[in-house]
């Protein structure tokens, strides 16, 4: 161990050699989906005296949501911690109106946490660290428990022990904890009995012959031990595994084929059938009803009849309720909403229901929350060749078992088609009159067209008699009370909204044509050649000229828009006391000056020029409100889009709020940002989602603008090149938007507007490993089957399974052999047959009562017609942990060795098999295979990482190996000489080949030039990403993806030194100024942390933290950039490149 440690780099200082320097590997780690699985959730009123609360832990995260009386839950805090939460329970001391939370981490530090009203966020109340240096952790995990009248909270963290942390009087807790010690080693559960004068434990423990008894122990506080208890009961069921305090007093033992209530004075017992028990949740206050959850995802209700003078269990009941998925945490809320929390599927809001469905459920389901983990494997596919990358994951355990797909973007959900190409412009029109079909209003190059949906539910053409059908539409809209107005480049229409009908019509003097139009409730502005401005004004009656006005130079686009002053007064005159006085604006884009004038209405003066600074042409403007901030957005020819903030200023005291337009002062365009949306001029069109108004940004990357506090946000919408979009809704396509391209019309529904959508396929079994066969267009997936007996026996069945990569349809499948495993997968192509179609390799372990497997098979399959044919099976001596293709050839790790293997024509018969070349022994076990060119890299159980070479001789040599004893569950290659690594103490770390080392001695072994503790555990990186790369405005940064247990999805990217540098200096300052919740320290968290030592974090950056400056307030992003040598708005730009990575 002193020999590893002495070698090992550690972060670089001062003095550090300019090599090590050098070789720093610089990386950006960022979570694109935060933690889903449930470990933790409680019931209380946090907020609020009179506001009850669910408190839910996702591994680094805690959620706050306020219940409703109907038990419906609204999200009110999502708060980032600095550790893993091992334990997580209320505390409410004598004399408290509110509930506060006891949170302990996996690193042995615990904290109270309180709710401030005032600033609508989490402060500490106390915290502490209640490590010992010496003790082996509990191999059941932490037990955190809180004495019934919050005296003291107990931990049982190390074998042997139980931890003390007594509590004063106010709630507080004392500076210092103390250890009792237990002669019970093998602790399963403890818990704080209620009603008894003094603290009295219950301990549920196992013996040395695996017996599992229960005993009860008094607390003595000052003696700083325990006393014998009030009773024990021993010999206990053997699968007992928890361990419920009852309010009334006594305790109930959860068994596997039994459940069991003791109080000393009286015992009850129940048989029931096998039930693996994984959580369980009071339903009652006074505790005579419980919820509890099994290994298979059954729901039960346990009902205990008590004896009301004795208050003693006289009898227990139990009854299936329904089937869920399996869960790691139950609170009941109100009315009979349960909240249902798992780590294995997808969490639940459940309504309990006094008669059985017909399904013969008690249960319905109110709402669920996506849960991707545990992610035991992953690909990235671009199904639609748009060059964005999608994911496909394993997600799930057991029955939970699923495949998800998740794509960054938004979805357009088609119903409907319809093949019509050279749409130049598309309104959607609604009649005033009831029952009367939305219009589509489309534009050809030279004419206009009318559908409408029929009777039938189709799409017809119509005719429309103030329609002008021989002209092409530059604007179909409404305009004041029930009229509509068709703007062609040979007149301005009005047209009744009922009878579509001609009501009134302004045409150009001779000679001069409208290019353009836009309308703001009653006005209406056009824009014509000759540079020409002219604004109408309509009653819905007829038409009035207000004003006309001449720009400097010819116009591209144009825009109206309502701003509401915040600072002006209100007036009894005004209707809409909510909304403050508006002053209505112009926005006039222009050719030659490249810029975009601002302008008073209705004099149409202009009030402010914004130059745009680039050598673009502006094609489309919009004015929105978002969050109550006025957004001017400026559309380019080249796909790029510009956003300002429109700030009006306050009039003079006692001056109309007319003349506040008239002068130059009146209204400013800030905070200017610019993105990249595509390649191609870009439209804006807003629409309605939800209770938002959003804007589709119609170009070759379709993308919605949306906003999150105060902040613009753009969405990618999974479609192809757009060129135009209307709402579109009718009987038969409610809530639609209608889409044209190129050559089609499209109807469809559209996604919640969200970073990340997520599509799930059940398996109802448990997905292992998969892999694409592109050429196929299919997904190749191992599958673990469990079936459980009444006994509690289980069977055990793999199965290779085909779907299709579009429609997750199942197309075949292969069952293993029984106590056959399946380990690996891969698709690969041959070099000894090129032209055949990709097979695909499964290894696997045959389990039998053995340390480890001795035997196992490579199956070599082919796909003919999209099913599996079997064409070649080899025997090994061990599992095939891992598979990977190696320049036309197929490397293996069996058990502790690497084998390469070949196709080639075996000896004894005319058919292809796989023949072994050369194989690479002193691993303990390869789980882990990576190739890169000539290089391989090599994961092992214990041994972290080796590079070996495939010599011109046909060997395998070792080049470099990382001489840390790190237990490794995922590698991949950054570049040649940078080897990235993930190991079971939840880190991350780089190493690096020492090729310009003077002696072989110090060739062979790898340089460690990056140290992070992540604290996720990386089941597989795959190189790719969620977007695509063009989109993040910079240079490409090449990216890998990573999947975890507790369902994260994140990026590693690899960033040039003067970025990484200048994060650096960000970090640093963000951590001056975000202070971690609970007191927990972020530079201890990201320190790399294993059993054998702690190490500052280097050569990596916190995505998570950096990214947090975005959603900070204005007050605290001017502190973060005190530090640094950039403005709020540079670093804004800078950290909303990054963000765009995921």
């Amino acid at each position: 161990a002193a020999f590893v440690g002495a070698h090992h780099c550690r972060a670089p200082s001062p003095t550090a050699p300019e090599r090590f320097l050098f070789w720093m590997s610089w990386n950006y780690v960022v979570s694109a989906h935060k933690p889903t699985n449930v470990s933790h959730a409680v019931v209380g009123r946090f907020t609020a005296p009179d506001q009850l609360n669910l408190i839910i832990s996702k591994c680094t995260r805690l959620e706050v949501h306020s219940i409703d009386n109907e038990g419906m839950l609204q999200p009110v805090l999502d708060v980032p911690l600095y550790g893993r939460i091992a334990t997580m329970e209320l505390w409410k001391p004598e004399g408290e109106k509110q509930d506060m939370l006891f949170v302990s981490t996996e690193r042995y530090q615990f904290c109270i946490l309180a709710y401030d009203p005032a600033t609508n966020d989490i402060i500490t109340k106390a915290k502490g660290d209640v490590s010992d240096r010496t003790g082996r952790p509990a191999d059941c995990g932490q037990i955190g428990i809180v004495e019934p009248q919050c005296k003291l909270i107990g931990l049982h963290l190390y074998d042997g022990l139980f931890k003390v942390i007594p509590a004063v009087p106010g709630g507080g807790l004392r500076a210092e904890a103390f250890n009792i010690r237990l002669e019970e080693l093998q602790v399963i559960d403890i818990v704080f009995l209620h009603k008894y004068p003094k603290p009295t434990l219950a301990l549920l423990y196992q013996d040395s012959k695996l017996l599992c008894h229960l005993k009860t122990y008094e607390l003595l506080v000052r003696d700083k031990d325990l006393g014998d208890g009030p009773w024990a009961q021993m010999n206990l069921e053997s699968g007992a595994s928890s361990l419920i305090a009852l309010p009334f007093g006594g305790v109930l033992v959860l068994g596997e084929q039994s459940i069991t209530y003791h109080s000393g004075s009286a015992f009850k017992t129940i048989p029931i059938e096998f039930a693996a028990f994984k959580a369980y949740g009071k339903v009652d206050a006074d505790g005579t009803r419980w919820l509890l959850g099994d290994h298979q995802g059954w729901l039960r209700v346990l009902v205990l009849d008590i004896e009301p003078s004795r208050q003693e269990v006289v009898n227990l009941s139990i009854e299936k309720l329904g089937r869920t998925s399996q869960a790691s945490c139950i609170s009941y809320l109100t009315a009979g909403a349960v909240f249902l929390g798992s780590c294995f599927g997808d969490s639940q809001l459940l309504r309990l229901s006094e008669e059985a469905n017909d399904d013969g459920s008690y249960l319905s389901e109110l709402d669920r929350w996506d849960n991707l983990g545990p992610i035991t494997d992953f690909v990235v596919i671009d199904s639609e060749r748009q060059g964005q990358g999608q994911v496909i994951t394993c997600s799930g355990a057991h029955r939970d078992g699923s495949l998800r797909i998740v794509r960054n973007g938004i979805g357009i959900n088609e119903q409907a088609r319809v093949d019509l190409p050279g749409i130049k412009g598309m309104w959607s029109i609604k009649r005033h009159s009831p029952h009367q079909p939305t219009i589509l209003v489309l534009s050809f190059v030279s004419e206009t067209r009318m559908l409408a949906m029929q009777e039938e539910d189709e799409l017809a053409e119509i005719e429309l008699p103030g329609f002008d059908s021989d002209a092409p539409t530059l604007l179909c809209a409404p305009i004041s009370n029930h009229a509509v107005a068709q703007v062609t480049p040979r007149a301005l229409r009005l047209i009744d909204s009922n009878s579509m009908t001609l009501i009134d019509e302004w045409i150009p003097p001779s000679g001069v044509t409208i290019s353009m139009a836009c309308v703001q409730s009653s006005y209406l502005l056009l824009a014509t050649a000759g540079k020409t401005l002219r604004l109408f004004t309509s009653d819905g009656a007829s038409l009035t000229k207000l004003s006309e006005s001449s720009t400097s130079h010819e116009v591209s686009c144009v825009a109206l828009h309502a701003l509401t002053n915040p600072n002006a007064m209100e007036t009894d005159e005004q209707p809409d006391k909510t909304s403050g006085p508006k002053t209505l604006y112009a926005a006039a884009g222009l050719w030659t000056s490249l810029s975009v004038q601002l302008l008073a209405v209705p004099s149409l003066n202009v009030v402010h020029t914004e130059p745009l600074g680039l050598e673009v042409i502006p094609r489309s403007l919009l004015f929105t409100r978002a969050d109550g901030i006025d957004f001017l957005l400026c559309a380019l020819g080249d796909g790029q889009l510009m956003s300002f903030v429109m700030n009006e200023n306050s009039p003079p005291d006692g001056a109309p709020m007319a003349d506040v337009a008239a002068t130059a002062d009146g209204v400013s365009l800030t905070d200017r940002k610019v993105v990249t949306l595509g390649t191609q001029p870009i439209t804006l069109v807003p629409f309605r989602s939800g209770s938002t108004t959003q804007v589709f940004a119609c170009s070759d990357r379709p993308t919605v603008v949306h906003a999150t506090s105060g902040r613009l946000l753009y969405s990618n919408v999974n479609l192809k090149s757009t060129s135009h979009m209307t709402p579109f809704e009718s009987e038969a396509l409610p809530d639609c938007l209608a889409i044209a391209s190129e050559d089609a019309l499209l109807i469809g529904t559209i996604d919640e507007i969200q970073k990340l959508h997520i599509v799930k396929m059940a398996l109802d079994e448990q997905p292992r490993r998969l892999c694409h066969i592109e050429a196929e267009r299919v997904l190749v997936v191992l599958t673990v089957h469990n079936e459980w007996s009444p006994a509690g026996d289980e069977t055990e069945t793999n199965f290779v399974k085909v779907f299709d990569d579009q429609t997750l349809e199942a197309l075949g499948q292969y069952a293993l052999l029984p106590v056959e495993s399946g380990c690996s997968l891969l698709s690969i192509k041959f070099e000894s047959e090129p032209n055949r179609p990709t097979f695909l390799v499964v290894g696997t372990a045959f389990v039998l009562d053995e340390p480890e497997p001795t035997s196992g098979r490579l199956l070599v399959f082919e796909l003919q017609e999209r099913k599996l044919e079997l064409r070649c099976e080899t025997r090994t001596k061990g599992a095939v942990y891992s598979l990977e293709a190696f320049n036309g050839q197929l490397l293996a790790g069996v058990n502790n060795k690497l084998q390469l293997y070949s196709w080639a024509t075996m000896a004894a018969a005319s058919s292809h098999g796989l023949v072994l070349r050369h194989e690479h022994c002193g691993h303990i076990l390869v789980l882990y295979i990576q190739t890169r060119g000539d290089f391989i890299l090599v994961g092992d159980l214990m041994k972290s990482i080796a590079l070996l070479q495939f010599t011109s001789t046909g060997e395998l040599t070792e080049l470099a190996r990382d001489f840390n004893a790190h237990w490794m569950t995922a590698v991949a290659f950054l570049d040649d000489d940078n080897y990235l690594g993930a190991e079971n103490g939840l880190n991350l770390f780089v190493a690096r080949k020492n090729a310009e080392a003077a002696t072989d001695d110090e060739r062979i072994r790898m340089e460690v030039v990056g140290e992070f503790h992540l604290g996720e555990f990386v089941n597989r990186f795959r190189r790719g990403s969620l977007t695509m790369q063009a989109e993040c405005g910079t240079a490409p940064l090449p990216t890998l993806l990573y999947g975890t247990v507790n369902g994260v999805l994140g990026i590693l990217a690899s960033l040039p030194q003067t970025q990484f540098n200048f994060l650096s200096k960000v970090q640093t300052s963000m951590v001056k100024v975000i202070k971690g919740v609970g007191g927990l320290s972020h530079r201890e968290f990201r320190s790399f942390c294993n059993d054998r030592k702690t190490v500052e974090a280097t050569g990596f950056i916190d995505g998570d933290l950096i990214e947090q400056f975005l959603s900070l307030d204005a007050n605290k992003q001017s502190e973060v950039c005190v530090d640094l040598d950039v403005t709020v708005d540079e670093l804004t730009r800078k950290i909303e490149e990054l963000a765009r990575l995921h």
